[in-house]
């Protein structure tokens, strides 16, 4: 069993992996799209995802505000949710996402990663960062 964890955002999504005895996340790729509205191709992508890696749960980052209110992204994004739920058959849960493109970021500083590169890779990341935290708060609840 895998789990998938995503970072939804207007243009792209990024894409990260469970290993399969759930302990750590890694980064798997970036699905790019042309116009926000148009998601046919990302859907079809997760779907085959999940069918090659097995995957069972899908943990998707919720956009909050710093000040914990909701605005248009989390709209946006709980519409994403409903689709995938409805598409995939599998249990889609949120998980704040807040300040995890800025550790992403950071992340990419201290790797050294060149500023015009780190577009390429942040939303990915920011998908592990998303992932990694739900898999420790598992990890937690199991040992507690």
């Amino acid at each position: 069993m895998r789990i998938m964890g995503l970072d939804f955002g207007s243009k792209t999504v990024g894409v990260a992996l469970s290993d399969p005895l759930l302990i750590t996340a890694q980064g798997l790729e970036i699905i790019r799209r042309e116009e926000e509205n148009k998601l046919r191709t990302t859907y079809r992508r997760i779907e085959e995802i999940i069918k090659e890696y097995d995957v069972e749960k899908i943990v998707l980052g919720l956009p909050k505000n710093m000040n914990n209110t909701e605005g248009i992204r989390v709209e946006l994004t709980m519409e994403f949710k409903e689709a995938l739920e409805r598409r995939t058959g599998l249990t889609v849960e949120m998980w704040d996402e807040r300040l995890t493109t800025v550790a992403a970021d950071k992340a990419m500083m201290e790797a050294e990663i060149r500023r015009e590169h780190r577009k390429d890779y942040v939303d990915m990341i920011a998908a592990t960062l998303i992932l990694q935290g739900y898999l420790d708060r598992l990890s937690f609840e199991k040992n507690k």
